[in-house]
């Protein structure tokens, strides 16, 4: 029997395209999307749907229109369509993380509405297949501001959601969501002076299922950081600092665990691991670079397996 060889492609802010890498080496396989493909202006969260073809969360950052949802060939990345179309109803004006349901449902975090000043933002639903608006999630129940960044399913079939305060960045939640009833249930992650969560993005649940989380620093006495909670009931546990205080700043808009359950890490900020891709044991928090600094990753963010599931982010061998 066969391995089955998998990719990892990974969206480069830097220069707006998708680029691809071996799962296994970490070897550039050159830019799958090219940049500005499909209009496309700051990619965001990347999934494969059920049949293989690539979606990308499209902020059309510094464009006129709303963001979108692209569609992209799976094999060659050739631009198909708008899966949600920046002028359709319902359209997000900033859509970031995005999950995919086994039924079929597309959830987006689209962190802001427009305005002049930051408008709170919504958690969406779409048709996945022709990316039909089916509402905005019930979040009335949340009393702090809801300016939503990622998304993910975790292992109990509920969606949690990273959210942020742009008016106090110190602040920062983790939410959960009923998918089916799109209503708020609880807060399940508050910052505070234990967890010291800063701005969350990323989330994804581990092999472990515990829940990892990206944070970033107060000020410079502060690290930038990966935060590990109890996956069942949001006990802070454990960080896995990216970075030193008073050291160049190493900081992660994403996470993904992927082939023997190694936590990839793609970092962003000032120093000279900007632009790489750290694979880490969570166990030990040792790492190796897996996608060297300086070579191909201008500012990456969000990334995808070919065989990261859509809903859960986990990866299925």
């Amino acid at each position: 029997m066969g391995i089955h060889r998998d990719f990892l492609y990974i969206g480069d802010t830097s220069d707006d395209t998708v680029k691809r890498f071996d799962a296994t080496s970490g070897r550039f396989l050159g830019t799958f999307v090219a940049s500005e493909s499909g209009g496309l202006h700051g990619p965001r969260g990347i999934i494969f749907n059920h049949i293989g073809n690539l979606l990308v969360s499209n902020q059309n950052v510094n464009q006129p229109q709303n963001g979108d949802v692209l569609k992209f060939n799976g094999q060659t990345g050739k631009f198909l369509r708008e899966l949600v179309s920046s002028v359709q109803i319902g359209a997000p004006f900033a859509p970031r993380g995005i999950v995919l349901s086994d039924n079929n449902v597309l959830y987006v975090a689209d962190i802001q509405s427009p305005g002049d000043t930051p408008q709170p933002g919504e958690l969406s639903a779409y048709n996945g297949t022709t990316g039909e608006f089916l509402g905005n999630f019930n979040h009335s129940g949340f009393n702090g501001t809801f300016f939503p960044r990622s998304v993910v399913f975790g292992p109990d079939g509920l969606l949690y959601v990273s959210v942020f305060n742009p008016f106090d960045p110190l602040n920062g939640w983790v939410l959960q969501f009923d998918p089916v009833k799109r209503e708020f249930i609880k807060v399940f992650v508050e910052s505070d002076a234990v967890n010291n969560l800063h701005r969350p993005e990323g989330l994804v649940f581990g092999p472990d299922g515990n829940l990892y989380v990206t944070s970033f620093r107060a000020d410079e006495n502060d690290t930038d950081k990966i935060l590990i909670f109890d996956g069942q009931t949001g006990l802070f546990l454990d960080k896995i600092d990216l970075d030193t205080v008073g050291g160049p700043r190493a900081f992660a808009m994403a996470i993904l665990f992927g082939p023997d359950g190694k936590l990839f890490v793609p970092i962003s900020g000032t120093g000279p691991d900007t632009g790489s891709v750290r694979r880490y044991n969570v166990q030990t928090k040792t790492f190796d670079v897996f996608v060297p600094a300086g070579q191909q990753l201008g500012a990456p963010w969000y990334l995808t397996f070919g065989l990261t599931d859509p809903a859960t982010l986990a990866y299925n061998l």
